[in-house]
C-alpha cells in the first residue's frame, strides 16, 4: 500500500541489487528532487525498530538525506512509498526490477525539452542548476536544438550518432547545415563526424589538402568545383569551396586506385580510406594475417640512415623560433621530400605466402602529400554466414511443417545481445573450477589446429577481450554486476610479491579453494562474445557449454524496449507475444503501433501485465532463442508455433524452472 513515511525512518537494505554509483547522475538526480520534489515513490519493507528498508529508491533517499544536511529538506520529511510485505526473495526481485528496465531520453529529446524551457522564460544557468548539470552541456543540447529540422529528425530517429550532430552543430547556419546533410545522404563515401565538422565550419579547403593533391586542381574545376583565390593566395594557400564535391572525387580516385593494386599484387581486396590511417571501424572483423618482413638490402639500410640524419638537422631549423622565413621554407620542402623517399623505401608489402594471398587484403590510406600508400599490413576476412551481408543478420527460431520462422536483427543489437550473452557463460564457467580447468586444458591443446578464418571461442592465452563495441557496458545487467562481484572477493594478497618469483610463491601459498577460483575467473574472462545463431556471432561450444550447465537465461537477462523491442521488427515481437500467449494474446496487439507495442511488450515480459498466471509464467521464462544455450529452450503455448514444433520434456523443464542444473543470480551470489 502507498504510505508516507518520515525520511529519518528510512533505511538502506541490504538486499538493493545496486552496488556501484555515479557521482555526476547522483548530482543531477539531487538537483532535481530540490527543484521538482520526489517525482517516484520508494519501494520499502517494514524492519525492526520501526524502520522501513528501502528495496528501490536508495539513490532517491540519498539525494533526499543530502538535501536535509543542506537544511533543505528536514529530517522528518514526509517520503511517498509503496509498502511490501513480500519475502526476502521477492524484495531482492523487485528490487532488480526496478533499477533493470529503465531507458534513458534520446538527446533530440532532451533538447527539445531544455529548448521548451528557455522558450518558457528559464536561464541555462536555471535548466543547469535545476537538474545537476553543467551549463555546458545544457547549452550543447540546445544547440542541437536549433540544428536545421532534416538534421534534427536524422538525430532523432537514429539516422545519424550524436557525434554526427555536433559536428553539425559547428556551424549555426542552418541553410549550410541541410546542404552538408544533403550532400553526404547522396555521396560515395561513407560520412564520419570528423568529415562533416569539415565540411560545415569553413566550407573550405586549401589546395595543399591531401585530397586536393590526390584529385588535381583540373579535374576539381572540370567537375563544377570553385575555388576562391584572396591576392597573395597561391596553389597550396587558395580555398576550395566545394568540399563536399572534393571528398566524393577524392573516394572515388580512392577506389580506382585500389581495384589496380588489388589487381598489381595478386590480393583478393583493397580497402581504400581518406584518412592517413586505419581506422578501428575499417579494420572491424578482420584479422592479421602471419607474415615475414621483406628484408631491406644493405644500401637501403645505409640510405635510412642519411635520411634520418638530415631529417633531424631540417627539423632543428624548423623547432628554432628565430630561423630566417625562407629557411623554414626550405626545411619544410626538404622534410617533405625526405618522407616520400622513405616512403618509397618502407613502403613495400611484407613476404605473404602464397596460399593465403588469394583471400587476403590491404589498406590504402592517404599521405599526407595526397599520394595513396598501402600500409603493409595483410588482412583475412572471417568466414560469415552466405547471405549475412551488410548491418542485418537473418536468424532462423524454429523449423516445422511450413519451413523456418526467420527474422532479422541489426548488427549493434546481434553484437550487444552477444556481449550480454557472454557474461552469462562467464559468470557460471567462473563458477565451476572443474569445468574451466577441462575447458583451458582442452584449448590449450587444440591450439595447433587453429584456423584463422575460424572465430575464436577465447582469448585463453589471457588476454581480455573487448567485444564487438567498443565501450559498450550492459547498465545494470545482473550478469555483469555479479562477475564484477565475484572478482572483487578473489583473494589478492599475493600481489604484494616484490617481483614475479616472489608474487608466484604467495599465490602457491594461497589454499586449494583460493586457487581454485582465480583459476575460474581466469578462464571466465577470456569468454568471446557469442549467441546460437549462425554466422560470426555462433560459436557452437558455447552453446555446449551453457547446456551442460543447465543455464536458466531468463534469471538473467530480460527483454526490454530499450535493449531488444525497440529494435526489432513489429512481427518478431506478435511472434513473441504468441510464443507465450498465443494468437489470442499476439492479436490483442496487432494493431498497436510499434512504439506503444514495445513498452506493452516489455510490460507483458517483465510479468507486471495483468494476463492469465499460465501466460506470465511463460513470459517470465522468454528469452529471444538466440540468447539460449542449446538444450535450454522453454516451452511454448500450445497452438502458438505456426509450425507445430512440440516441446520436449527438457524444454518444458526449463520453462518451469525443474531443471536442478538451473542457477539464479541468487544461488551464484550465495
Amino acid at each position: 500500500m502507498i504510505k508516507t513515511i518520515p525520511l529519518n525512518k528510512l533505511v538502506q537494505s541490504p538486499r538493493n541489487v545496486r552496488r556501484h554509483a555515479d557521482p555526476a547522475a547522483d548530482a543531477e538526480l539531487k538537483a532535481s528532487i530540490a527543484a521538482r520534489g520526489l517525482l517516484q515513490n520508494l519501494i520499502v519493507r517494514p524492519c525492526a525498530k520501526g524502520k522501513f528498508e528501502v528495496e528501490a529508491g536508495e539513490r532517491r533517499r540519498k539525494a533526499m538525506l543530502a538535501l536535509s544536511e543542506d537544511k533543505v529538506l528536514s529530517k522528518d520529511h514526509e517520503v511517498t512509498c509503496l509498502v511490501l510485505e513480500d519475502t526476502v526473495e521477492g524484495a531482492i526481485e523487485t528490487s532488480l526490477a526496478e533499477n533493470f528496465h529503465r531507458l534513458a531520453m534520446n538527446p533530440a529529446d532532451e533538447a527539445q525539452a531544455f529548448a521548451a524551457l528557455i522558450d518558457a522564460g528559464a536561464s541555462v544557468e536555471d535548466v543547469a542548476r535545476r537538474f545537476g548539470l553543467t551549463v555546458r552541456f545544457v547549452e550543447g543540447r540546445l544547440r542541437l536544438a536549433r540544428l536545421a529540422p532534416v538534421v534534427f529528425e536524422a538525430l532523432a530517429s537514429g539516422e545519424i550518432t550524436l557525434d554526427m550532430a555536433k559536428a553539425y552543430g559547428a556551424t549555426s547556419d542552418q541553410e549550410i547545415q541541410a546542404r552538408v546533410f544533403e550532400q553526404i545522404s547522396t555521396a560515395y563515401y561513407a560520412s564520419n563526424s570528423d568529415s562533416i565538422r569539415r565540411m560545415v565550419l569553413t566550407g573550405t579547403v586549401r589546395g595543399s589538402d591531401p585530397r586536393a593533391r590526390l584529385v588535381g586542381r583540373d579535374a576539381y574545376l572540370a567537375a563544377g568545383g570553385r575555388i576562391e583565390r584572396e591576392l597573395f593566395d597561391d596553389e597550396d594557400s587558395e580555398a576550395w569551396a566545394d568540399v563536399a564535391l572534393l571528398e566524393n572525387l577524392a573516394a572515388v580516385k580512392m577506389e580506382e586506385q585500389a581495384k589496380l593494386l588489388a589487381a598489381e599484387q595478386g590480393l583478393a581486396w583493397v580497402k581504400p580510406t581518406l584518412d592517413a590511417y586505419a581506422s578501428h571501424d575499417l579494420v572491424e572483423g578482420l584479422v592479421r594475417l602471419p607474415v615475414d618482413p621483406a628484408p631491406l638490402t644493405e644500401e637501403e639500410l645505409a640510405r635510412l640512415d642519411v635520411l634520418d640524419a638530415s631529417y633531424d638537422e631540417h627539423a632543428a631549423i624548423l623547432e628554432d623560433e628565430n630561423s630566417a622565413e625562407e629557411a623554414v621554407t626550405a626545411a619544410e620542402a626538404a622534410i617533405e621530400a625526405i618522407e616520400r623517399e622513405c616512403q618509397d623505401i618502407r613502403a613495400r608489402p611484407p613476404v605473404l605466402a602464397p596460399e593465403l594471398k588469394a583471400e587476403a587484403g590491404m589498406i590504402l590510406v592517404l599521405s599526407r602529400d595526397g599520394t595513396p600508400v598501402l600500409q603493409p599490413v595483410f588482412y583475412g576476412e572471417r568466414q560469415t554466414e552466405a547471405g549475412g551481408e551488410g548491418d542485418a543478420f537473418e536468424i532462423v527460431t524454429g523449423e516445422g511443417s511450413e519451413g523456418k520462422r526467420r527474422a532479422a536483427l541489426s548488427k549493434r543489437l546481434v553484437d550487444e545481445l552477444a556481449m550480454q550473452r557472454r557474461d552469462v557463460l562467464a559468470l557460471h564457467v567462473a563458477s565451476d573450477p572443474g569445468l574451466a580447468l577441462d575447458f583451458m586444458v582442452f584449448t590449450l591443446a587444440d591450439a595447433d589446429t587453429l584456423d584463422y578464418r575460424a572465430r575464436a571461442a577465447t582469448t585463453i592465452r589471457g588476454g581480455i577481450p573487448a567485444g564487438p563495441i567498443v565501450g559498450f557496458e550492459a547498465k545494470d545487467a545482473p550478469a555483469s554486476a555479479s562477475l564484477a562481484e565475484f572478482k572483487s572477493g578473489l583473494d589478492e594478497s599475493w600481489r604484494a610479491g616484490d617481483d614475479a618469483s616472489a608474487r608466484f610463491d604467495r599465490f602457491r601459498a594461497l589454499s586449494d579453494e583460493t586457487r581454485a577460483a582465480w583459476l575460474g575467473f581466469v578462464v571466465a574472462r577470456t569468454l568471446e562474445a557469442s549467441l546460437k545463431m549462425a554466422g560470426e556471432r555462433a560459436i557452437g561450444i558455447h552453446d555446449h557449454l551453457g547446456g551442460l550447465i543447465g543455464i536458466d537465461m531468463a534469471a538473467w537477462w530480460r527483454p526490454t524496449a530499450a535493449n531488444y523491442f525497440d529494435r526489432v521488427s513489429k512481427a518478431l515481437i506478435l511472434d513473441a507475444l504468441a510464443d507465450v500467449g498465443g494468437p489470442d494474446l499476439s492479436s490483442r496487439f496487432a494493431s498497436v503501433k510499434k512504439g506503444d507495442l514495445a513498452m506493452s511488450a516489455e510490460r507483458v515480459f517483465a510479468g507486471t501485465y495483468i494476463t492469465e498466471v499460465e501466460v506470465r509464467e511463460r513470459a517470465l521464462a522468454w528469452v529471444p532463442e538466440v540468447m539460449r544455450f542449446a538444450g535450454t529452450e522453454p516451452a511454448r503455448v500450445e497452438g502458438a508455433d505456426a509450425q507445430g514444433a512440440e516441446p520436449g520434456e527438457d524444454t518444458q523443464a526449463a520453462a518451469d524452472g525443474t531443471n536442478d542444473d538451473h542457477q539464479t543470480p541468487r544461488e551464484l551470489a550465495a
